[in-house]
């Protein structure tokens, strides 16, 4: 099963940009879909968006549309999260998870077979 690695977290100024990286043991890394969620204090994980086995099929949540974009190496056995225009409300641990599937992918949390550890987004003056 895939051991899922998170990096890239830190602290942000509003208008600022992070990338975070998920790295996977798994040497089959296109044969999963990748999901990243991030989860706030006091409030429930929410998806942000995920991405196909090939990479040729992406989704982003629609309120982070045009910010948030989502691209995988497979040769490199990482997927990334580019994260621009950050706002406080980001502020969040972001996780990706992993399911193996021939389906493009899903942003429900629910389908994901293997999650990471998380990486903490810290956006503020």
């Amino acid at each position: 099963q895939p051991h899922l690695v998170e990096s890239g977290g830190g602290v942000s100024q509003p208008g600022g940009s992070l990338t975070l990286s998920c790295v996977t043991s798994e040497r089959t890394l296109d044969q999963y879909s990748v999901g990243w969620f991030r989860q706030a204090p006091g409030k429930e994980r929410e998806p942000v968006g995920c991405i196909s086995r090939s990479g040729q099929f992406t989704d982003v949540v629609q309120a982070e549309m045009g910010r948030f974009t989502i691209l995988r190496d497979n040769a490199r056995r990482k997927v990334f999260l580019l994260l621009t225009s950050l706002k406080p409300e980001d502020t969040a641990v972001y996780s990706c998870s992993a399911v193996p599937t021939d389906y493009k992918c899903s942003l429900n949390s629910a389908v994901y077979d293997y999650w990471g550890q998380g990486t903490q987004v810290t956006v503020s003056t």
